[in-house]
């Protein structure tokens, strides 16, 4: 019986190394690569245009009068003397407080558009964002390939957005 026991588990063990070892070295492809690029150069882009509207919407708050008076403002925030010492309005801090929540907003916004990405099977897929994240880590030099792709992408859409 001991037997039967020790060689069940034998066997499990193996089947269990076994598609183990197949899934760690389940190739990816070139088309996979690129969707894995795409998405990575896309959300960078999308959390530098979300960026960009910060510094808009700092530099253009007629209540604030811009980035100057913002930072000044930000340096006294949550200390109640300080703000009364810098004779901040109630508008100011609508203004400031206005700015600050789209702030603690842009973590979330970028989070849910990678989740989408990765979500559309036809942008890229869990399953390929799964194989290439375990790919990456066993191949360092598939990270340095995807670095180098984002960087070609990021290049083309410069120079499409320069032409538009």
């Amino acid at each position: 019986m001991k037997r039967v026991i020790i060689l069940t588990f034998l066997i499990a063990g193996l089947i269990n190394f076994n598609s183990f070892a197949q899934e760690a070295t389940e190739e990816v492809t070139e088309e996979e690569i690129l969707k894995f690029a795409t998405m990575e150069e896309s959300v960078a882009n999308f959390l530098a245009e979300k960026q960009e509207e910060l510094v808009e919407m700092i530099k253009g708050d007629s209540t604030l009068g811009g980035a100057g008076r913002y930072n000044e403002i930000k340096a006294a925030w949550g200390k109640d003397d300080k703000l009364t010492e810098i004779k901040i309005t109630d508008e100011e801090k609508a203004s400031f407080q206005r700015i600050q929540d789209f702030m603690d907003s842009l973590g979330e916004s970028v989070r849910d558009y990678k989740v989408e990405f990765i979500k559309d099977s036809e942008k890229l897929g869990a399953g390929t964002y799964n194989k290439i994240m375990k790919a990456k880590s066993a191949d360092p030099s598939l990270n340095e390939k995807i670095n180098n792709l984002i960087s070609e992408l990021k290049q083309k859409r410069e120079s499409e957005d320069g032409k538009a």
